[in-house]
């Protein structure tokens, strides 16, 4: 099935990513975009993503299908408000959002719950804009779809049909439900990482020996602590009640174990740690959640001259393209002393297995 026209209103990594996967499965005849970010669509066109440039907010989208606003979360209910007299009955209005229930909110409020269903790619990129887009970003990814009561099955199963051929995952789920479940595995995992790193900072000692060892396992928890303080600013306020609820429930947990460690209660400390072990070891492999996933390996290699260049070398000659490259000082989790970072999970498989062809040890 291809679809006449769809649209897009902000047009950055996610956008980008679902224009051009779209494309290259052909399923519009035609892609409108409108950013603010004029550099944007003029790429998108030279690279044949946009047919259509977008300079206002008008009449234009009434020949629009499909519209997906791709904003921040806030901005995305700015523009729901801004294109209703634009929006055909027939058409769909959806929004790539991390919460739900705000916008739902406001497409009732707008008397828009016929055309707007809501929708969260669980992709990403440390990178961000359209040129970190990605036709392949969103493969075998879950895509949250949130349908309102008034949802009809056609239109949900155009929405789902379009994720399905851009190679996602539909997950169709109810959006106050979807916001509580976002805020146990992806808000308060951000929250948790961000008051790490700051416990460390406001602890230190004179010479930071904390900042210099927090390699390994406590560098792989708090990565997400790097994140855009302006996003997640707007995400926390969004979904402050579910946050806070699992926050409750977080900071209940930790006191529990505070007074397990001052009553020296080894047996609760073992079983807290083999509960979350056998949970943690039930996970699916190969599924990819709402916290992006870093694509890299480390090896175990001897301490001599040109070590480094000869698995550089091994990598180029095959096309594997390395992101990052460096030594593990800290090795708690057994990890080599070599940590090679990729750009995706193919060319990190493909490494893995190659350096072991060689006879390298690969974690």
């Amino acid at each position: 099935m291809k679809y006449n026209n769809i649209a897009f209103i902000g047009f950055g990594l996610i956008g980008g990513s679902i224009a051009k996967a779209i494309k290259k499965y052909g399923l519009a005849s035609k892609i409108c975009a409108y950013t603010k970010n004029s550099a944007e669509l003029l790429k998108g066109k030279s690279d044949g993503v946009i047919d259509i440039i977008l300079n206002n907010i008008d009449a234009s989208l009434s020949e629009c299908d499909i519209i997906f606003l791709c904003t921040p979360v806030d901005f995305n209910e700015y523009y729901l408000e801004k294109i209703k007299p634009y929006v055909k009955k027939e058409s769909i209005v959806t929004d790539v959002g991390s919460t739900k229930s705000s916008i739902h909110r406001l497409a009732k409020r707008l008397d828009m719950e016929d055309v707007f269903i809501g929708g969260h790619p669980m992709a990403g990129s440390e990178k961000t804009g359209y040129a970190a887009s990605d036709a392949l970003l969103l493969e075998n990814a879950y895509y949250m779809i949130t349908p309102s009561s008034k949802t009809s099955k056609e239109k949900l199963d155009i929405l789902t049909d379009i994720i399905t051929k851009i190679k996602a995952i539909p997950f169709v789920i109810d959006c106050q439900k979807h916001d509580s479940v976002v805020a146990a595995v992806s808000h308060l995992p951000h929250i948790l990482a961000a008051t790490l790193v700051n416990l460390i900072k406001d602890n230190d000692y004179s010479d930071e020996v904390m900042k210099r060892v927090a390699a390994g396992g406590f560098k792989d928890i708090t990565r997400i602590a790097s994140a855009s303080p302006i996003m997640w600013e707007q995400i926390c306020m969004l979904n402050s009640q579910p946050i806070n609820m699992m926050l409750r429930k977080y900071i209940d947990m930790l006191e529990d174990v505070y007074s397990h460690l001052a009553d020296k209660s080894g047996l609760y400390i073992n079983n807290m740690f083999k509960k979350s072990g056998e949970y943690r070891n039930s996970f699916d492999s190969n599924s990819r959640g709402v916290i992006i996933s870093k694509h890299d390996i480390s090896v175990h290699i001897q301490d001599k001259p040109g070590a480094i260049s000869v698995i550089s070398a091994i990598l180029a000659a095959n096309s594997i393209s390395i992101k990052n490259i460096g030594i593990n000082h800290n090795r708690e989790k057994g990890e080599g002393a070599l940590n090679i970072s990729f750009y995706d999970a193919d060319s990190c498989e493909m490494a893995g297995k190659l350096l072991k062809e060689y006879n390298y040890i690969v974690l």
